[in-house]
């Protein structure tokens, strides 16, 4: 009897076991069955959204097995990219993250000469689809390091509903966010945080030159209201009425046109400096679920996904988000083929040439251009508003010329933040010095500009 006991209860044993098994192999076979991809990226909610479910309806089809994807926020592009670059300085073999998607090139040039990015070329017949590049910008990396998601364009957007309430100009440049009579009402963003707000100062000096585009970027700051982290609180802050003029990118302002109207809102690109970047996407080194990463990228340039940008949230093709997502396509053949139907600017129908923009230049001195414009117009902001409001009240144009001479003097000369931005400003002491120099300088340059206006 005892040795029955003992069989039966071995036996059960055996049998909790096996269950136990059975149960763990088949958890195991369905976590096997679902693949899966890690993207780190600024993009707001409505493109992680379509581009998240449209992908793994796509991935499922192309493949016959479904994929989750799991999308990582840390802030804006520059964010991003300080984030990637940090992490591969503690895992230089991988950071568990297999695609960065969206924000400008410069982020990816600085990624792809620090070897952090994994090349990938698409399929031929896909590849001959993207234009190499526009207007003398890249749109994809000769090496397939990264490729241009979406083209977006960098202007100028303000509520002229209010405008002309409150009998302030009409803007049509950059140059004209640098009026004294807007003291208190542009909206702008911190360029160390916002790679869209670095974009489009980085435009201005180079559109306008080293010391003309400081000089412009300083009475622009004189006449904002305050700097936010990202440049999506802008164009909202515009609808609203918070301020009256905002810098913007296209699908932001395109957002608020959607929802406000034609009327209240509008949206400009300068005539001093119109520039079609292409915002992207590249598959990181180490990527842990390399396959899955390359499908995205294929599906992100395919005509499905590129549809998503360019069409209404009420179009059958279309992004389901209320609003749509407004940006323009790579692919040309789209607006050629969807004519009557896309809702944004076609950048290969512009009249005039946006400018050439030096993708590599603005890649270089990337930081120290933010270090700058952070030290001298963000960080000493009340010192320079206080010295503009002064040489805006100035009724002596011989003081107010003198004054404004002061006032946009910079510390260095673009030849010396060159040098500095590809040697020197590598090393953390140095830089830290500099910065507190500059800030010296900043502090003293505002007080003597209120002192000759006054």
């Amino acid at each position: 009897m005892s040795n029955f006991k003992s069989f039966r209860f071995n036996y059960l044993i055996t049998c909790g076991l096996l269950l136990c098994l059975t149960v763990i192999w088949n958890c195991q076979s369905t976590e096997q069955t679902q693949d899966q991809l890690i993207i780190i990226s600024p993009h707001p909610e409505s493109i992680e959204t379509e581009f998240g479910s449209n992908f793994e309806k796509w991935y499922e089809e192309q493949t016959g097995r479904p994929v989750k994807t799991d999308w990582r926020d840390v802030g804006g592009t520059s964010s991003n990219y300080r984030f990637i670059a940090d992490e591969y300085k503690r895992k230089p073999d991988g950071i568990g993250i297999d695609i960065f998607f969206g924000g400008g090139t410069d982020s990816y040039l600085r990624l792809a000469e620090m070897d952090l990015l994994t090349p990938y070329k698409l399929p031929d017949e896909q590849l001959k689809q993207i234009p190499q590049s526009y207007h003398g910008i890249p749109v994809y990396d000769p090496q397939y390091r990264w490729y241009g998601a979406a083209l977006s364009s960098f202007g100028i957007m303000y509520n002229d509903q209010l405008r002309k309430i409150e009998k302030l100009p009409e803007v049509k440049k950059w140059e004209d966010l640098g009026n004294p009579a807007l003291i208190n009402q542009i909206g702008a963003a911190d360029p160390r945080e916002s790679g869209s707000a670095h974009m489009m100062y980085e435009i201005i000096l180079q559109t306008h030159g080293w010391d003309n585009g400081f000089a412009l970027l300083t009475k622009l700051g004189g006449n904002v209201k305050k700097f936010s982290a990202g440049s999506n609180v802008i164009p909202r802050d515009v609808g609203a009425g918070q301020v009256l003029y905002g810098l913007a990118i296209d699908f932001y302002a395109y957002s608020q046109i959607a929802a406000l109207g034609t009327e209240t809102i509008k949206y400009v690109l300068p005539s001093d400096g119109t520039v079609v970047n292409p915002d992207s996407i590249a598959i990181l080194k180490g990527a842990p679920n390399i396959s899955v990463a390359k499908k995205f990228v294929e599906f992100v340039l395919s005509d499905q996904a590129q549809k998503l940008w360019m069409l209404s949230d009420g179009d059958e093709e279309g992004p389901k988000w209320e609003g749509g997502l407004n940006r323009a396509s790579v692919l040309p053949k789209l607006y050629e083929e969807l004519e009557g139907r896309y809702v944004v600017l076609n950048p290969f129908a512009l009249e005039s040439s946006p400018f050439p923009y030096e993708a590599e230049k603005g890649s270089t001195r990337w930081d120290i251009v933010n270090d700058l414009f952070g030290i001298l117009i963000i960080d000493s902001h009340t010192d320079l508003v206080d010295a503009w409001k002064a040489i805006a009240n100035s009724k002596d144009t011989e003081k107010q010329t003198l004054a404004i001479t002061e006032l946009v003097k910079m510390p260095i000369t673009e030849d010396e933040a060159m040098k500095m931005a590809d040697s020197e400003w590598k090393d953390q002491v140095y830089r830290n010095e500099k910065i507190k120099e500059w800030g010296q300088f900043a502090q003293q340059k505002y007080q003597k500009a209120k002192e000759l206006a006054e």
